[in-house]
């Protein structure tokens, strides 16, 4: 008699998965970053700081705000103050991991590039008794829409779902130390992504809640929501903090090949759609409409004032972030001595 071996239980497959995806993050982050972005600088977006520096001669393209007019009476030479970075940040990400998220074609799913991106972010600014909070937002449990089920037994099920797997939004809080952002790290990987949409700007929007001082902001999605859903929460974010927003693509995002009759789902309302890829003018439109939502995400972003890093998960998305944040660094200190 051959003896069957027990079933791992699901939560505990996802446990593990969690745990040896980030224990490879975790060296891969720590060889490459530490390798490439040392430095006396605070995470990911250094800024000129708050405490008072030395003074220099003033330089097109310096701030009028920063002008030392004292140094200028007395040297008759327009002069600005230096200030130097604060050494002790307070950094929040907004994480979305909606169920679009669930998706990939390439080396990665979205999901899996969402939490080597926190990962990045955490150890460039876990250091110094910088603190590092988050709020994770996934589905509620239930597609938006559904044809075969009516309003009360979507209502019904989604609330079943909500009580068994938890709220739909986490909030981590701000803690120092290496431990803590362990903690926070994995407590992201475990996130159970469920059906439905997580309403990105009450996301973006739960990091003005409480005021905070001045820090930096990171949110972390697709932005595959609406552009009107979630542009004011940032413009309001980016008033107070530095905001780095991290947008994941996929390549079929962006183009479809030529496969025939493709059945796609819609994994946040579970709508079936047959498209027939082999349409030339079909995979034009594709492609144009989603040029166009993504020039339409970089300009909400841009006029926000936000960073913009996007990642893809065809390509060496560590690389896109080391020169990322190389360039910002020059941006940063460029024209200013040091």
């Amino acid at each position: 008699m051959s003896q069957q071996s027990t079933p791992v239980p699901a939560p505990l497959e996802e446990a593990a998965r969690a745990e040896a995806v980030l224990a490879r993050l975790q060296l891969l982050v720590t060889r490459k970053l530490d390798g490439l972005l040392q430095g006396d600088y605070v995470g990911l977006l250094p800024g000129p700081g708050t405490e008072a520096g030395e003074s220099r001669e003033y330089r097109p393209g310096d701030d009028v705000r920063r002008m030392d007019w004292p140094v200028t009476a007395r040297t008759t030479q327009p002069h600005v103050r230096r200030t130097v970075a604060d050494r002790e940040l307070e950094t929040w990400m907004a994480v979305d991991l909606s169920a679009s998220l669930d998706f990939g074609t390439a080396k990665w799913l979205k999901r899996d590039l969402v939490v080597a991106a926190a990962t990045a972010v955490t150890h460039l600014t876990a250091r110094g008794g910088n603190r590092i909070g988050a709020v994770v937002g996934t589905g509620s449990g239930v597609p938006e829409s559904g044809p075969s089920r009516s309003f009360f037994k979507r209502k019904a099920d989604a609330a079943a779902e909500q009580q068994a797997a938890g709220p739909s939004v986490i909030r981590m809080p701000a803690r120092p130390g290496r431990k803590e952002a362990q903690g926070l790290l994995r407590a992201i990987a475990r996130t159970r992504i469920r059906p439905g949409r997580t309403d990105l700007g009450a996301l973006i929007d739960l990091l003005n809640r409480p005021p905070r001082r001045r820090g930096v902001a990171v949110v972390i999605s697709d932005f595959l929501a609406p552009v009107d859903n979630w542009a004011r929460p940032v413009r309001k974010l980016a008033v107070r903090h530095d905001v780095l927003a991290i947008e994941v693509v996929d390549p079929r995002e962006l183009e479809l090949p030529d496969v025939g009759v493709l059945t796609l789902a819609d994994p946040e309302s579970g709508a079936l759609h047959e498209v027939q890829t082999a349409d030339p003018e079909l995979r034009q439109r594709y492609a144009a409409a989603a040029s166009e939502q993504r020039s339409a995400i970089a300009r909400a972003l841009r006029a926000a004032g936000a960073s913009h890093l996007r990642l893809r998960t065809d390509t060496d998305w560590l690389l896109d972030m080391v020169r990322f944040v190389a360039a910002q660094r020059h941006a940063r200190t460029r024209g200013t001595t040091r």
